[in-house]
């Protein structure tokens, strides 16, 4: 008899256990359930928002929204209003569905540029024909030696003047970029009058130059036509004597 005793106060005491245990679980996945469905209303992206764009242009043009979010996925800076933000620009690129936040947002932007300009140098850029640019050999970081390929106007430099010469301008240079390639469509007309109308792909290339050579390059291009020799660390490019003309090609 007390054997059965003991052991009915055993299965009282594990069934009381188990109910405990089971209101406990129960009670606090109520809770947790409660937290995660608990929201605010928060200001997010809906549309791509770029750098240095006002806070009240991406609102006039429909690129912010109040949308519900759950506590515990709030992030710090959080905005529910559009006051704390007026007058301030993107500090960066914002995308759909992000919060927006107080710390992407400020008085400026700073402007960056993606090439790599040594400090003392500029960027100017050329538009060069396939051959020009050596058939698209030319790459971001390779060196080059650019030549001028034009007409004289006055007798110098040992080319007379009304003839056609080609020089060696800059000895070697960096290239910084490579632009896009479009079709340019060229005219020329021989002696008997005909003209004949030819489309050559051009291509913007930028080059890393200071001042004195921009102004070279500039200058270069209004009187002729530039092309890039590619080089390597062992090519050897010195300046010459004179320009290359019709009276010493052959000596």
């Amino acid at each position: 008899m007390d054997r059965r005793r003991i052991l009915l106060v055993v299965a009282v005491l594990v069934a009381a256990l188990g109910s405990a245990l089971v209101f406990l679980y129960t009670k606090g996945a109520d809770t947790r359930a409660e937290k995660r469905f608990d929201t605010v209303k928060v200001l997010e992206a809906t549309a791509v928002i770029a750098p240095g764009e006002t806070f009240e242009d991406a609102q006039a043009a429909g690129k912010l929204a109040l949308e519900a979010v759950s506590k515990d996925a709030l992030l710090d800076g959080y905005q529910t209003t559009a006051d704390s933000l007026s007058g301030t620009v993107s500090l960066g690129t914002i995308y759909p569905g992000e919060q927006i936040i107080s710390a992407k947002w400020g008085t400026s932007a700073a402007v960056t540029s993606t090439l790599q300009i040594p400090d003392a140098n500029m960027a100017v850029s050329v538009n060069l024909t396939d051959p020009s640019r050596v058939a698209g050999f030319v790459n971001p970081g390779s060196e080059v030696a650019i030549f001028l390929t034009g007409t004289t106007e006055t007798d110098t430099a040992g080319a007379v003047a009304g003839s056609g010469f080609s020089r060696l301008l800059l000895e070697r240079v960096t290239v910084l970029g490579v632009g896009s390639t479009t079709p340019v469509s060229t005219t020329t007309t021989d002696e008997s009058g005909a003209s004949t109308t030819e489309q050559l792909p051009r291509t913007l290339l930028t080059l890393s130059v200071n001042q004195a050579q921009a102004e070279k390059i500039l200058f270069a291009q209004s009187m002729g036509e530039l092309a890039f020799g590619l080089l390597t660390d062992q090519s050897q490019v010195a300046p010459d004597s004179g320009p290359m003309t019709f009276e010493n090609l052959f000596k």
